[in-house]
């Protein structure tokens, strides 16, 4: 119990230094690696390259069978929220760049 008290400060104490959640991708241009990318697109469905609508549809269909109320669970949830977040921050660095 203490050891969950412990991350959740950690976390927060986080959030609070680099103004972001730990699973957020940082901020200072870095591009997601291939192998998250990977998993993220495959856990979605979508093909490499797909665009911010395609990302968002695939993420409500999964949502739709891994809702709790559904009978999923909230991890799955968190993962497909993860996954969306992740290609979809992967989309806004690359605009950046251009």
């Amino acid at each position: 119990m203490k050891f969950l008290l412990f991350l959740a400060l950690a976390v927060l104490a986080f959030r609070l230094v680099m103004g972001r959640w730990p699973w957020q991708p940082g901020r200072g241009g870095k591009r997601v690696t291939a192998k998250a990318r990977a998993q993220a697109q495959a856990l979605l469905g979508v093909a490499p390259g797909a665009p911010r609508t395609e990302i968002i549809e695939a993420h409500r269909r999964l949502i739709g069978m891994v809702h709790p109320d559904r009978g999923g669970t909230s991890d799955l949830v968190h993962e497909a929220n993860a996954a969306r977040d992740l290609l979809l921050a992967d989309i806004a660095i690359a605009s950046d760049a251009r």
